[in-house]
């Protein structure tokens, strides 16, 4: 049984190999449909405004957030691999959004923080983070978008401290 698609090879939700296990109903799999899903609406907005990639939001929107960090907190705070951020750490620099500074305790650490500017896109960016997100709440309605966040604010507390298993 498969749903009508270009392709004709899209499984329909319940369908399974004979195993039991459906893809389309394990929650991991719902989740990062739905997480990739939005993020990719939202990216049209800094791609199309600012050139920039999904990396480079996510670092921008981390030293937006939480002031200056390293490259490697970045990495665990925003689950992203070393190498991307280090490529947008380059990128957002020699757009003038991001500055380096060496860390006087370890020679080989970086403080990267926004500079004016970066904190100007930020702010504009931000401000269209929420519009975005207003859209979804007027979409899925405040009371389940409530009852989202605090179910999605659950799932991450289940799974927090068992650390990081990308490969």
């Amino acid at each position: 049984m498969t749903r009508a698609s270009s392709t004709g090879n899209e499984s329909s939700p319940r369908e399974t190999q004979g195993d039991g296990f459906a893809l389309d109903d394990f929650l991991p799999y719902l989740l990062n449909q739905a997480a990739e899903a939005s993020s990719h609406s939202f990216a049209a907005v800094y791609r199309r405004e600012h050139g920039m990639t999904r990396t480079q939001w996510r670092v921008m929107a981390n030293l937006g957030r939480f002031g200056a960090m390293s490259a490697s907190e970045i990495c665990a705070q925003a689950h992203i691999d070393k190498t991307k951020v280090s490529r947008a750490v380059a990128q957002l620099e020699a757009a003038g959004h991001l500055s380096r500074s060496p860390v006087a305790e370890d020679k080989r650490r970086e403080r990267l923080a926004l500079t004016t500017e970066g904190r100007a896109v930020f702010a504009r960016l931000g401000a269209k983070a929420l519009a975005f997100q207003a859209d979804l709440t007027k979409a899925l309605g405040p009371e389940r978008t409530a009852l989202l966040e605090t179910l999605l604010r659950e799932v991450i507390a289940l799974h927090r401290d068992e650390g990081d298993t990308r490969a």
